[in-house]
């Protein structure tokens, strides 16, 4: 991967704004996932926005006081569009939600959304979730059955959702990363055979 002036200014700033949290699962600096996941992009892309967006995708999401405004300026409408396009929604609604949105609700529009995304955020979805899936699965291994509990959803409903992408970007993408992606979810059936409650 060349680091690009864009892509080191998205290095940079994520770096700033994920500083201080930490991830759920294995309690490493949250800017590994960031960091991981442009590297995965990287094996699959050169495009500088799509590795920039990789880097961002969890900002406006997860960061409070850096906007989609902000973001625009800093790195360009089409960064902004494909970080908006993997970004899941988190704000109430007025439905009979409207206090809370639900992971199951969550997780539906996303990937109600992920079949109408571009091939760029459908890579950087495979790439987030190929990390996250591994990241999970490495969590269980020091944690067990309480890894589940820092969590909103079982591992049953993780693996379903799992799948499901999986699903939507074997119909919509063509590229290797799926063949990561599904290779990358194989093993994580394969180790549930073996008692991993994931799977």
């Amino acid at each position: 991967m060349k680091i690009t002036p864009k892509i080191q200014k998205a290095i940079n700033l994520v770096a700033q704004l994920h500083g201080g949290m930490i991830r759920k699962g294995d309690d490493l600096p949250f800017i590994v996932h960031p960091f991981a996941v442009a590297l995965i992009l990287a094996g699959y892309t050169k495009d500088e926005d799509v590795i920039a967006a990789g880097l961002l995708h969890d900002v406006l999401e997860d960061v409070s006081g850096y906007s989609v405004a902000d973001m625009e300026r800093d790195f360009g409408k089409r960064v902004l569009n494909l970080v908006q396009e993997v970004t899941e929604d988190k704000k109430p609604t007025d439905g009979p939600e409207k206090d809370k949105i639900t992971w199951q609700y969550r997780k539906d529009k996303y990937l109600a959304h992920l079949d109408e995304a571009s091939e760029e955020a459908m890579l950087i979805c495979a790439a987030d979730k190929i990390h996250n899936l591994s990241a999970l699965l490495d969590a269980y291994k020091t944690h067990g059955e309480a890894l589940w509990k820092r969590f909103n959803s079982p591992g049953d409903k993780k693996l379903w959702f799992y799948e499901e992408v999986l699903t939507s970007l074997k119909k919509n993408l063509k590229s290797g990363i799926v063949d990561e992606y599904e290779q990358t979810l194989f093993e994580a059936k394969r180790d549930g055979r073996n008692g991993l409650a994931i799977a």
